[in-house]
């Protein structure tokens, strides 16, 4: 596995910021990702999977989100974003950069939590952008969304963080322990649909509703068992944004994974998510 070199590929978005979009690929891949990471997580923690993806001719490119890893920008009060740049911004550059250095093959977009849901809005601006989209723990934070257990506290976490986000100037995530250190508008645009239900993106001109809602992909999403942050009931929500789009939704518990079937233990053990989601390649 380790024999597949890794490309660190220099990109640049329109108002600067730059990063690195980590790329495994194969000497034969059959088709090409870009999986977008969780809120907080660097790219860097997902090449175990991109490795796995590409022994199954996968070709893999891993978004980093901006303010994190490879990121130029870091959140503070002096430096703020939201959905609408990483959107208009940034993964449109991550994607040309891709297609600049491998085109002709089938696409995929995919992600792990918040990654998922901007797979979603990026394909309701983007609909030819690929055919194919695959889902890892990930769901809509929409408190109704979620189990009772749940329910009746979440509204006022999602009004917290916003809150604490502003007096701080970003959210000290790695203090709070949730996501990374985060700008205060892109917990504004992630706590606004986590409480409507709907996403929407400040200073975004596009009604994103209304852009998911006629995008034909096969997705397929695979759920772990023990994941209360993106149980079953909060991926099917997120998928009913896309009702034009043939759904495929997998529950793996913690016998199949060889790993705690919760949000994040997958990306250590991920060969049971791979044999899931390239089944259909094989």
């Amino acid at each position: 596995m380790s024999e597949l070199p890794l490309h660190k590929l220099h990109v640049e978005a329109g108002d600067g910021h730059h990063w690195k979009l980590l790329a495994v690929v194969p000497e034969q891949p059959r088709a090409r990702l870009l999986w977008l990471p969780a809120m907080g997580v660097a790219a860097r923690h997902y090449l175990p999977f991109a490795l796995g993806l590409a022994q199954r001719g996968i070709a893999t490119f891993i978004h980093d989100w901006r303010g994190n890893g490879t990121s130029s920008l870091r959140p503070s009060r002096q430096h703020d974003w939201g959905y609408r740049e990483v959107l208009e911004l940034d993964l449109p550059a991550s994607t040309a950069v891709m297609t600049q250095h491998l085109h002709g093959l089938p696409q995929i977009i995919g992600g792990h939590s918040l990654g998922g849901q901007l797979a979603c809005c990026h394909l309701g601006l983007n609909p030819d952008s690929a055919t194919r989209l695959w889902l890892v723990a990930s769901g809509s934070p929409y408190w109704r969304a979620f189990p009772p257990r749940s329910r009746w506290w979440l509204p006022m976490a999602y009004r917290f963080l916003p809150w604490l986000a502003d007096r701080r100037g970003y959210l000290p995530g790695h203090r709070i322990g949730f996501g990374g250190n985060e700008s205060r508008s892109l917990i504004h645009d992630w706590a606004r649909s986590a409480l409507s239900g709907r996403y929407a993106a400040r200073g975004l001109d596009a009604d994103l509703e209304a852009a998911m809602a006629p995008v034909r992909v096969d997705a397929h999403a695979v759920v772990l068992g023990r994941d209360w942050l993106a149980p079953a009931s909060s991926t099917r929500f997120l998928l009913s944004k896309l009702p034009r789009s043939s759904h495929r939704i997998e529950c793996l518990d913690s016998r199949a994974l060889h790993a705690r079937a919760d949000h994040f233990a997958w990306m250590k053990q991920p060969q049971a998510v791979i044999d899931r989601l390239a089944a259909q390649d094989a």
